[in-house]
Parts: C-alpha cells; structure tokens; sequence
C-alpha cells in the first residue's frame, strides 16, 4: 500500500525552480529519507505536502487523499515536525502538550516521550535550550500517534545519545506500521534509519534508492606502499580512479569490484596495503556528484 504519493510536482519562486517536476512513492510502514543538501528543495516540498504553500503542478496524495483538496482530513492522522518550531514563549511544555491533548488526545503517549527523552514539561519555553525545544516539538509531533509521521531536520539540536533514543522510537512507531517521511541532509542519520531514500538536488530528483542496494554500490579507498617501482598504467583501468602519487605509494579510490585491482597487485611485491570501505556519505558523493 502507497501512504504518500507525489507526482510531477513543480514549484517555482520567480524564475527560481525551486521543486522541478519531481515524483516518488513512500510505501505504507517505511521510513522514507527525503536527502539533499540545505536549498535543494525539501523544506519547499514538504510545505507542500503539508498544504502551507500551493504547488504550481503536479499532485500530492496522502493516505489516498489530495493534500490540497483534503488537507484537513489528512492532518487528524498525520504528526508534523518543522525545522524551525514556533512555540509560545511564555508557556510551559505542559500547557503546550495539555493543548494538543485536548485537540487530538495523546497525553498517555506524551507522558511516556517526556520519560524516554528526559524532558521536562514544567519550564517555560523561553528558558529551554535548543535541544530541549526540539525535544518538546518531537513529543507534540508523536503523541497523538499518527498513521504519517512528516519530520523536517529530525535531531537539530540534540545530543548523540538522544539521537539514538529518537531513532529507537521512530523504529518502534514503524513497527507499528506508521509510516516515516524524513528529510534531512545528515548522511549518517539516513543511513541509520531509512529503508529507501529520495535524492533532491537543485529541485531535481536524481534518484530514489533502496538503501540496503545502495550500499552494495561499494567504495573502497585503497593506499598501496610499494617495495620497488611500479607501472602507473597497469591501475588505469575501469572503476579505478588514481587519487595521489607520492614516494612509491599510490592512493586508489576503487568503486564497484575490488578483484581486478587485487589481481594487479598480486604481481608487484607490497610493503603494505590499506583497504578501507568508504561510507554512504562517499557512496553519494562518488555516484550523485555530477
């Protein structure tokens, strides 16, 4: 089942194309990256989705239901995160969780977030740090578990072990089959989460990929130290880019199969050999850099 549906959608500001007829599909219980760097389009994409702003062309179905037309059906079931949460100053984090509370329920499931993120809902919001408000915004997004969960930047702000915990929590609401758009521009944490990824790049959509394929597209960095001279050209071969050349020992970025390059390398006599896998954040920048 398709729990987000975005097709051909163009948004343009001036002559700027800030979203250029792009189209993917999040499947209902997956937790979708939406990647790209800050400016490529997603912040513009997500406003969209969440009917902020009106799209030039195209169509965003969500839950089966047009995001323009049904905007407000779709919200009782959808918990929204923005990169910059506007929050009444002069409140508590309590008033701000007893009002949604009243609007869409949730207070048990607020209670049990306030423990696990180690909040405390007593303190007035001009006095919480930025991590603490972000704290705050995750818990207001999460509490009336909603069937779609739309997060923008997700961990701005937080510590490396909260991050762990929120990425815990977002596993368990997908184990319940609600379904995770993430945007972010945070390599690692899309890695660490995501079951497939869009890529958006200057409003464009370069790809969507499947993460667990993604990572088979390996990247090796290769450092060779030769015992004696060696023939440059036998490692201008495909797949093979010679990074640096210095004192007999070359420094190798290898995408894809690393056998011929081992086979080569068996003929020479080695003082030393370093191989080391690069990362998804090397994966992206060698396949999407152009």
């Amino acid at each position: 089942m398709i729990a987000i549906e975005v097709k051909n959608l163009i948004k343009h500001f001036g002559v700027v194309k800030a979203v250029d007829k792009i189209s993917f599909k999040v499947k209902k219980g997956e937790i979708f990256g939406f990647l790209g760097p800050n400016g490529a389009g997603k912040t513009t994409t997500i406003r969209m989705m969440m009917d902020f702003i009106r799209a030039d062309g195209g169509e965003i179905k969500i839950l089966d239901k047009d995001s323009r037309f049904d905007s407000i059906d779709i919200k009782q079931e959808l918990g929204y995160l923005a990169p910059q949460p506007r929050l009444y100053e002069n409140w508590t984090g309590d008033d701000h969780l007893q009002f949604i509370a009243r609007i869409r329920g949730g207070m048990d499931e607020a209670k049990r977030l306030i423990e696990k993120f180690d909040f405390n809902p007593k303190v007035k919001i001009r006095n919480l740090s930025s991590g603490n408000r972000q704290k705050l915004s995750l818990i207001l997004a999460l509490m009336s578990e909603p069937k779609v969960l739309i997060l923008d930047e997700l961990t701005t702000g937080l510590d490396p072990l909260l991050q762990n915990a929120v990425y815990k929590t977002l596993e368990d609401y997908k184990d319940k089959g609600v379904t995770i758009f993430l945007s972010s521009h945070n390599l690692p944490e899309v890695q660490r989460i995501c079951d497939r990824a869009a890529i958006i790049k200057a409003g464009k959509l370069m790809a969507v990929e499947d993460i667990k394929e993604l990572k088979k597209k390996h990247i090796y960095d290769v450092r060779v130290f030769f015992e004696s001279d060696y023939e440059l050209n036998d490692f201008k071969i495909s797949g093979v880019e010679i990074k640096e050349q210095i004192d007999g020992n070359l420094k190798l970025i290898v995408k894809g199969d690393i056998n011929n390059l081992l086979k080569i390398l068996a003929k020479y006599k080695l003082r030393d050999l370093e191989i080391n896998h690069g990362g998804l954040e090397d994966i992206f920048l060698e396949f999407y850099k152009n």
